[in-house]
């Protein structure tokens, strides 16, 4: 999403900086170059330590030391008359860009993915009594003091709404797909379904993070109760946090019919999308209004339909 928005500017006129770490999300030990020019938009990716997604505490000093990072980054680039706009990953960044934009003069917008710290406390990833309260404090203020804020869905919205956020500074942007890079593929023309040998089965598939805000134990439910269907197969394509429990589940379930898949590559997204004959969404009932679960737009542009696994009013 953030590289849509950043290459649709530049092409309209704007100069359009990035600052990003030297990672890849699925691979900590990538040494991306410092400094690039890419499609007109100028990439800073700064100094971090490499712990990767895979555990908690690793992740959380990742956080640490890109926060470090970008406040002397966000100082020497910023200008009185630029916009910053702050993202939601990592968590909190807005408190930074916040403080940037009272030094600097700079104007800052805050594109809401998803409402931290509120998810992080949810999945139990903050203890009780851990200071949650003086961050929601100090992310309302980075809110309150921002041009707009841009939430990607209605109950997000009302949920900062009533955090304090005055009406007038927020405003709600849908998520969306590249409908160029990603339309309806008829099973005969893509060649993944050849690959993963999936030419002549039902694919329900999944696509995208394995994170902790999704609910795999429905789905793997139902691999189970459809093991003895041959024509039906349930495809992951993806990592993240819950990869190895649905690895795990598949092996002490003895689920012939589960295939798993790493990312494919954005090149790729155009036949991944296009495998399964219908897609699930998950999302925990508690997570509602804080997250938005956006590869449904892909899975919409690829011509698919959409089982959600989630709150029946979510």
């Amino acid at each position: 999403m953030t590289s849509s928005l950043a290459f649709g500017l530049a092409e309209l006129g704007w100069q359009v900086h990035v600052i990003a770490s030297r990672q890849l999300y699925d691979d900590a030990g990538a040494n991306l170059a410092g400094r690039e020019s890419c499609r007109q938009v100028l990439v800073h990716r700064l100094w971090t330590t490499r712990f990767g997604r895979g555990r908690l505490v690793g992740r959380a000093i990742d956080y640490l030391s890109f926060y470090l990072s970008i406040s002397g980054s966000l100082l020497r680039l910023a200008r009185r008359g630029d916009v910053i706009v702050a993202t939601t990953d990592p968590p909190l960044v807005s408190v930074l860009v916040w403080l940037a934009t009272a030094i600097t003069g700079a104007t800052q917008v805050n594109w809401l993915q998803d409402v931290f710290p509120e998810v992080a406390r949810v999945l139990g990833v903050i203890p009780p009594g851990s200071g949650h309260w003086l961050l929601v404090r100090l992310r309302n203020a980075s809110l309150r003091n921002a041009a707009i804020n841009v939430a990607v869905g209605n109950r997000m919205a009302a949920y900062l709404q009533r955090q304090g956020v005055p009406a007038d500074r927020l405003t709600v942007i849908h998520n969306w797909a590249d409908g160029a890079a990603i339309r309806p593929l008829s099973r005969p023309f893509n060649p993944l379904r050849v690959e993963w040998c999936l030419m002549d089965k039902f694919v329900v598939g999944y696509s995208g993070n394995l994170g902790r805000a999704h609910e795999f134990m429905t789905i793997l439910r139902a691999a189970e109760a459809l093991r003895n269907q041959s024509e039906i197969r349930f495809l992951f394509i993806g990592g993240g946090h819950h990869l190895a429990l649905i690895e795990a589940e598949t092996r002490r379930r003895g689920l012939t019919n589960v295939v798993i898949r790493p990312f494919q590559p954005a090149w790729r997204l155009k036949q991944s999308l296009a495998v399964p004959d219908v897609h699930l969404v998950s999302l925990q009932a508690a997570l509602e209004g804080l997250v938005v679960p956006s590869k449904f737009y892909g899975i919409a542009a690829a011509g698919r339909p959409t089982i959600f696994v989630g709150d029946p009013s979510g």
